[in-house]
């Protein structure tokens, strides 16, 4: 489908601000995803704060290359959307929970990770990370064990010289 040149300065200057601002950008390529997965996608990445936006690949790779970003930019195939969010994981997260469930028609390809590009690998890295919760939980869990374990020794020698 043809869009307008106004269109086309539109997009690319929604492009060049997301590029600019956000800390981390996940290339997708949702080839076959059908319009009921699509929209599920959408609602999913909105309610956590991400941003889904889908364009031309001529477009995306001209604002890529005036971006001037290090690193090699990796292939754009297929159909291409940006995901994106404040926080530099969640983006890749929302996107990879998708992937895990849509394996055919959805895949993360690559990114731009803290201003470089980044590959698939580096990207689906980045979207196993476990939430900032789980990351506090397990330090918790790692200081309470040798406590709770001199605790438990303690009591049993307190138990035995009791008997």
């Amino acid at each position: 489908m043809a869009i307008t040149r106004q269109q086309k300065e539109t997009i690319s200057a929604k492009l060049e601000q997301v590029i600019r601002e956000m800390p981390a950008i996940v290339f997708v390529n949702f080839h076959g995803l059908s319009m009921a997965a699509t929209t599920e996608l959408r609602k999913a990445l909105r309610m956590a704060g991400i941003g889904y936006l889908v364009a031309k690949k001529t477009l995306l790779k001209r604002v890529l290359e005036q971006a001037k970003l290090e690193g090699t930019m990796p292939a754009l195939e297929g159909e291409i959307a940006l995901a994106y969010g404040a926080d530099s994981l969640a983006g890749a997260q929302g996107v990879y929970a998708f992937e895990k469930k849509y394996k055919e028609m959805l895949s993360i390809v690559g990114g731009i990770f803290e201003g470089a590009f980044a590959d698939r690998s580096l990207m689906t890295s980045l979207a196993t990370i476990p939430s900032r919760q789980t990351l506090y939980a397990q330090v918790a869990n790692v200081i309470n064990s040798p406590l709770q374990g001199l605790v438990i020794a303690l009591n049993q020698i307190a138990e035995s010289k009791n008997n």
